[in-house]
């Protein structure tokens, strides 16, 4: 059984920084992608940042340069966590955790595997 688990999140001001980490067990990471996705209120699910097993990393472009994505494997349990730097308002959002994550309707949670979310709110 595949189980996803985040943590990390909570309230910061605009300009602080805050670390999500999300461990990921049960799965087998190959040809596959682990990463973080996000759903702010009232808008569409989108992609933060994912890695693949050969290292490809992606970033939405509103984060470019201020959040950076890591994995670690150990013992067959993959972790991947987000460090978040230089939070805007815009940033805030529930924050998914995912394998294979598949976003679909604008709607998070639409395939593979996914944690149950974190809430970040960052206040101006």
């Amino acid at each position: 059984e595949v189980q996803v688990v985040e943590s990390g999140g909570g309230s910061v001001q605009t300009g602080g920084s805050l670390r999500l980490s999300c461990t990921v067990s049960g799965f087998v990471f190959h040809d596959a992608v682990l990463g973080w996705y996000r759903q702010p209120p009232g808008d569409m699910c989108e992609l933060v940042s994912t890695i693949s097993d050969d290292g490809e990393i992606i970033y939405t472009s509103s984060v470019k340069g201020r959040f950076t994505i890591s994995h670690s494997q150990d013992n067959g349990k993959n972790t991947v966590d987000l460090q978040m730097n230089n939070l805007t308002p815009e940033d805030t959002a529930v924050y998914y955790c995912a394998a294979d994550g598949i976003i679909a309707g604008g709607l998070c949670r639409m395939g593979g595997y996914w944690g149950q979310g974190t809430q970040v709110t960052v206040s101006s």
